[in-house]
């Protein structure tokens, strides 16, 4: 290649890399005071992807791999009946929620990847069951997105409920971000909404649209990994995987189109720009995103009084940078963070539980609780 045409591209590459790193405040802050510590209560689970609590004493766990876990004080059972999982690049047994009704119905929800379809390769899939003991029957498939394919990216997924009868989850874009995104024809690059016995809502925005997707509730997304309802105003709070740059946090409303790939605060992995655009009419801007990427997973509020200093504060894990972020809200914008347990690993969930602690599946660790000290 000609010296000169070479030194152009490397210029119009590196001016992209640093147009696009412009810091999206505020500064991430260290810890200050150390007012808490940490306690392992479920050990050896190598990528505790998901989990759901039972009570106090119970709860349930995935293993990526293909593992759902009963833990009782501690102790992991495993729980028969599961679906052999696609457990292809990122993809596995993922999310695992209760039903709302559980205590009545002993129903569960997962998703996991499977094979299940037409084509080579697997897609990720909404199941429900009932648990007895130690065993799971009555296994239905909710739904199932295609087409199949062999890449191991983005698969989502959580699963949240809202207050009136509904199920969200989130699958991610597969690696085809040129296609599956922006077309609601197409699965991948969506959150998604049901009834809680698998059947689509009526209101929901794409119900009556010919050859649209109507499980479809927004759509734009890249790789959501985080889903939750505020617990004050009961709205949906999501967030999702960027590429290099441009993690972002959304509030998921029907029907509408949070941009990616047209829009987005990230560049490819090798510096190169993915779009000029970090904004267009008809999309929705995200009201926080990460620069540099953090690789967010799990997401939570804390509500209890056990942590005083952190009531209605969000808390994010980070895979790439191993930490706990806090981050401080006013106005739905974030005003202040904070990293929590900086090194205590690959954060893969969190999730506050019925005794009001923050519990965080950590990965090569187990579910680890975090301990005000007193």
């Amino acid at each position: 290649m000609n010296k000169y045409l070479y030194l152009s591209l490397f210029l119009i590459v590196f001016s992209n890399t640093i147009s696009c790193q412009v810091e999206n405040p505020p500064k991430i802050k260290s810890e200050n005071k150390i007012s808490y510590t940490t306690e392992v209560i479920v050990d050896e689970i190598p990528i505790p992807w998901g989990m759901d609590f039972i009570n106090s004493e119970e709860m349930l766990v995935t293993e990526k791999s293909g593992v759902l876990y009963r833990v009782i004080n501690g102790e992991k059972i495993i729980i028969t009946g599961i679906p052999q999982a696609y457990a292809r690049g990122q993809g596995g047994l993922l999310d695992v929620a209760l039903h709302p009704d559980y205590k009545n119905n002993n129903l569960i929800y997962f998703t996991i990847s499977i094979q299940d379809g037409e084509a080579s390769g697997g897609n990720t899939a909404l199941y429900i069951a009932k648990l007895l003991d130690t065993k799971i029957i009555n296994l239905r498939l909710l739904y199932k997105a295609v087409p199949n394919t062999k890449k191991g990216q983005h698969w989502g997924s959580r699963i949240v409920f809202d207050n009136n009868g509904h199920l969200f989850f989130s699958v991610g874009d597969r690696g085809n971000r040129d296609v599956n995104p922006q077309n609601i024809k197409l699965d991948g690059g969506k959150i998604y909404r049901l009834n809680l016995d698998g059947s689509i809502p009526n209101d929901n925005p794409f119900t009556f649209s010919k050859d649209a997707k109507s499980a479809i509730y927004s759509y734009g997304h890249r790789n959501p990994q985080g889903l939750v309802f505020h617990p004050e105003t009961g709205v949906l709070w999501e967030h999702e995987h960027g590429p290099r740059g441009g993690d972002e946090i959304n509030l998921p409303e029907k029907g509408k189109n949070y941009g990616w790939p047209i829009i987005t605060y990230g560049i490819n992995y090798i510096g190169t720009t993915i779009t000029d655009k970090t904004e267009a009419e008809g999309m929705e801007q995200p009201i926080y995103y990460w620069k540099p990427s953090i690789a967010p997973s799990g997401m939570s509020f804390s509500t209890s009084d056990i942590y005083p200093e952190w009531k209605g504060n969000l808390f994010v894990g980070s895979l790439v940078f191993e930490y706990l972020e806090r981050l401080v809200l006013e106005d739905n914008k974030v005003v202040y963070r904070e990293k929590i347990l900086d090194g205590i690993g690959r954060v893969r969930n969190v999730k506050q539980g019925p005794d009001g602690y923050l519990y965080l599946g950590v990965e090569g660790k187990g579910i680890i609780k975090i301990l005000p000290i007193q």
